[in-house]
Order: C-alpha cells, then sequence, then structure tokens
C-alpha cells in the first residue's frame, strides 16, 4: 500500500504536452465537442471513472476500465481525424511523456520499497508507539509529522504510517482514531502541496515547468494554516489522558540508513540536474536507481562476512532468537524492490492520462478552459478546482488543467497547485491519502466520520487561498495578478 501511495503521492498523469521541459509545442486539437465520436468519447470516460470509483465493491482493479476507456477514446479520435499522422503524433506525444513520469515514479517507488523492506519506517513506528505519548501529544505530533515528512516520503506513504502508529496506541479508541485520521490525510496533504516530491499533483506542475522546485516553498505559510486550522479546532474535542503504553521493539536492517541517504542524495540530484543544467526530473531519478543498484551490490558482497560477525557475537551469548533470524537473512535486491512497485496503479495512470488526452485532442479541455478561467478569473477557477478535486479526485484533475494551459499568471499557479493539493482533503476520497486511510483503518475511520468535520477543513481551505492571495497581493512575495 505504501507503493500505492508514492505512485498515487505520485504523478503519473503529468501526460501533456509540455510536461516533459515545459517548451514542447502544444499540439493542436480537432474541434469535435459536437460531434457524435465527441459525445461518446466523454460518455466512454464518464463509465470507466464511475466504474474506478466503484472499485472496491466491484473488485475489479481500476486499471481495466481506464485501459480500455483510453482505447475506445483514441479509437474514437482516430475515426473523427481527418489528418492521422497528427493524430499519431499527438497519442506520441502523451504517450512518451507518461513515460517519463512513468520511470520517475517507479524509481521514487523503489526506493521507497527498499527502505520498508530495511524496516525503516516499522523503526519509526516503533519508536513512536514506545514513547506513551497523551492523547492530545499523540494528535499533534502525528499530524506534524505527517506535515513534515509528506513533502520527501510523499503524502500516501506518510498518512498510512502515522494511521499505523494511532491504530497500535490508540487502540479500541474509536472516536479519537477517527478523528486522528482526519487530521493524519489534512496534513499530509498539506505538506505535499509545498513539495515536487509530495503529491502527485505537485509533481505535474514542476515537470511541466510551471513552478521551479524552490518556487513550492512559497505555498509554506498557506499549507501551514490549512493543515493548523482544522487542526486546532478538532483539538478542543480530544479526549484527556493518555492509552496505554505498548512496548515494541524492531531492528533496522543493515544499510537501512544508507538508503534513506541515498534517496535524499537522488532528490538533489534530479532537483540539482532540474535547475542548473536543464535536464527533466527524470535523468537525476534514474541516476538514484544506479546509486541503489551499485549500494545493492555491495549488501550482497558484503553479506557473508557481516553475517558470519554477527553469528559469532549470537553464539557467544546463546542468542537463540538472533541466530535464527540470521538464518534467515536474504540478500538484498533492488529488482525485488521494483518488482513489488504497484503496477495496478501505474497503468491507471497511463489510462487517465490517454483518455484525457484524447478528450483535450478532440477539443474539450480548450472548451472547459474558456468557460471556468476566462468566464470566473483565474483566482475563482483555482478555488473551483480545489473543489471538483475533493470529489473527481486531485490527480485527473490537474492534468486536464495543465493541458488546458490556461494564460494565467505565476502566482495563480502557484494557487491552482496549492488548491489541488489541499482540496482533496475536503472529503475522504478526494485524495490517496483519504482512500488509503479508509481501508487501513476500516471500521474506524469512514467516509461519514471525515464528512462531520468538513465545515473545519473547507474552513482551513479557505484560509489557505487567502492567505496566498494575500502573501502575493499585498505582501508581493510572487506576481499573483500580472
Amino acid at each position: 500500500m505504501f507503493r500505492s501511495l508514492f505512485i498515487f503521492v505520485a504523478a503519473a498523469l503529468l501526460s501533456m504536452p509540455a510536461l516533459a521541459s515545459g517548451a514542447v509545442e502544444t499540439v493542436k486539437h480537432l474541434d469535435a465537442t459536437t460531434t457524435l465520436a465527441g459525445y461518446l468519447a466523454v460518455f466512454v470516460f464518464a463509465i470507466a471513472y464511475i466504474v474506478v470509483v466503484l472499485e472496491e465493491k466491484l473488485q475489479l482493479r481500476k486499471s481495466k476500465p481506464m485501459l480500455i476507456g483510453a482505447g475506445l477514446i483514441w479509437l474514437l479520435v482516430g475515426i473523427t481525424s481527418k489528418d492521422h499522422a497528427a493524430t499519431g503524433a499527438a497519442f506520441s506525444t502523451n504517450f512518451l511523456d507518461f513515460t517519463e513520469l512513468m520511470l520517475f515514479l517507479l524509481v521514487a517507488m523503489t526506493y521507497i520499497s527498499a527502505m520498508e523492506e530495511r524496516r525503516v519506517f516499522e523503526g519509526l513506528r516503533a519508536w513512536m508507539v514506545q514513547k506513551g505519548f497523551g492523547y492530545m501529544s499523540l494528535f499533534w505530533i502525528t499530524g506534524i509529522l505527517a506535515f513534515f515528512i509528506s513533502p520527501v516520503a510523499d503524502n500516501l506513504t506518510t498518512a498510512l504510517l502515522m494511521c499505523a502508529v494511532v491504530l497500535k496506541v490508540a487502540e479500541g479508541q474509536k472516536r479519537f482514531i477517527a478523528m486522528c485520521c482526519v487530521n493524519i490525510v489534512v496534513a499530509a496533504n498539506a505538506g505535499g502541496a509545498f513539495s515536487p516530491f509530495g503529491d502527485i499533483t505537485t509533481l505535474m506542475v514542476w515537470q511541466a515547468g510551471k513552478v521551479e522546485f524552490l518556487e513550492f516553498f512559497d505555498l509554506f505559510l498557506p499549507a501551514v494554516v490549512n493543515f493548523v486550522v482544522p487542526a486546532i479546532v478538532m483539538s478542543f474535542f480530544i479526549p484527556k489522558g493518555k492509552p496505554e503504553s505498548v512496548t515494541e521493539e524492531v531492528e533496522l536492517k543493515r544499510g537501512a540508513r544508507r538508503v534513506m541517504v541515498l534517496f535524499l542524495f537522488t532528490i538533489v540530484t534530479a532537483v540539482c540536474g532540474h535547475q542548473f543544467l536543464g535536464l527533466p526530473p527524470v535523468f537525476g531519478m534514474m541516476v538514484g536507481l544506479g546509486y541503489l543498484q551499485l549500494f545493492g551490490y555491495f549488501l550482497r558482497m558484503s553479506l557473508p562476512s557481516s553475517l558470519a560477525k554477527k553469528r559469532t557475537v549470537a553464539e557467544a551469548k546463546d542468542d537463540q532468537k538472533q541466530l535464527r533470524y540470521l538464518g534467515s537473512v536474504v540478500p538484498f535486491d533492488v529488482f525485488k524492490n521494483v518488482a513489488r512497485a504497484e503496477w495496478d496503479t501505474l497503468l491507471f495512470f497511463y489510462g487517465v492520462v490517454m483518455c484525457v488526452g484524447g478528450l483535450g485532442y478532440l477539443g474539450y479541455l480548450q472548451l472547459v478552459s474558456v468557460h471556468l478561467f476566462d468566464g470566473l478569473g483565474a483566482s475563482w477557477a483555482a478555488f473551483g478546482i480545489g473543489i471538483i478535486s475533493a470529489v473527481v479526485d486531485n490527480i485527473p484533475v490537474m492534468f486536464a488543467v495543465l493541458e488546458m494551459n490556461p494564460a494565467i499568471s505565476h502566482g495563480h499557479w502557484l494557487l491552482v497547485t496549492l488548491a489541488a493539493g489541499v482540496g482533496g482533503s475536503l472529503l475522504s476520497v478526494g485524495s490517496a491519502a483519504g482512500v488509503a486511510l479508509m481501508g487501513a483503518a476500516r471500521g474506524h475511520y469512514t467516509f461519514m466520520s471525515h464528512l462531520r468535520w468538513m465545515p473545519v477543513i473547507f474552513l482551513g481551505y479557505v484560509a489557505s487561498m487567502l492567505v496566498h492571495l494575500w502573501l502575493g497581493g499585498i505582501l508581493g512575495v510572487f506576481d499573483v495578478y500580472n
């Protein structure tokens, strides 16, 4: 599930024409919004997405309807278009951009999987459950950690980690667990909004060249407001006292800390390559995969000597438990972590990218852009995008906005990024973190338990939007209106 998060806390819907470099020439579209093929394409996408929403009830993986939907939509595009060369070029542009994004996500997922396999997340969880925090402290600590870990580890992985802590420590406290899960979802989504690595939507915006890496930190203060406002209100309803302390020990596997360092070094490589050399972020991520492969080679080659030393110590202490553990150790294998990637989610992203790309080529995204950004104005359009993302999910919404490529200011691109990132917190189904926690905390955290706090979450959403506009319009931190 962690892998599904960074993927879904990952940005596979970035298949817009300018996605990779921001300098790719925009592909011309057909004017087919009032044709039978156009109507059928919209119908196919709507049906496919409804089936995705009903994934748990139908027990049908979400990639299946989206793959079929993408195929049907581009079939309709091919039938409608008279210029087959242009149609092929449009498809290839979307497909190649998705490929770049998929490789980026695959490397990120591999690192997350490797850290999970090395028991990094288990170690953090065990440390927290042993501290014996009170209910109020647990509420704020899990929220704050979710806010600050999600910019690096992505909002989905972070939310699942913090949820595991709450479930372990506050077992039996159903109401408190539900409140903590709501707080964790809001915090993780807010934290992911000010980092390209925190959410799929921010990664898409970064790779599209709309916002530079360091400029995302302009969203830090609005993100803090988005998290803190509802958390303060909710804290008045936290029960007093503290749960019973839990004793749990987790021993990190060899190389766990070095894998974390390599992940950070990979991020630095991706950022520096993009900022200073103009190379796409996937360049640095693929180099980072090489870091992990070389380190995996070192771990495999040095494993026999390491086990021999540890076995000698365990035999001297007659530690049978340690000896059994050493006998079960297997060599570190990078490609096993690659294989553990959530391929269903990656294929789902492909389906969404190609579906939205096909609708855009038919002319629908330009039509929506005219009504949304020209009709309402950039600020109100951004506000509405956040609301829509709570219902439809922020990934296809942000991808559609990037496909539209509206002529808005830099500050408004930041506002759209913020809105799409935190708007999904309004409902439990609006973000990957919320959906994942409904499964992880089944019976405690539900759609209705989240909806109960929606008014205060909406208050935080509005406050974060206003803070962003205030910073830009009054303090002049960035140019919002010009």
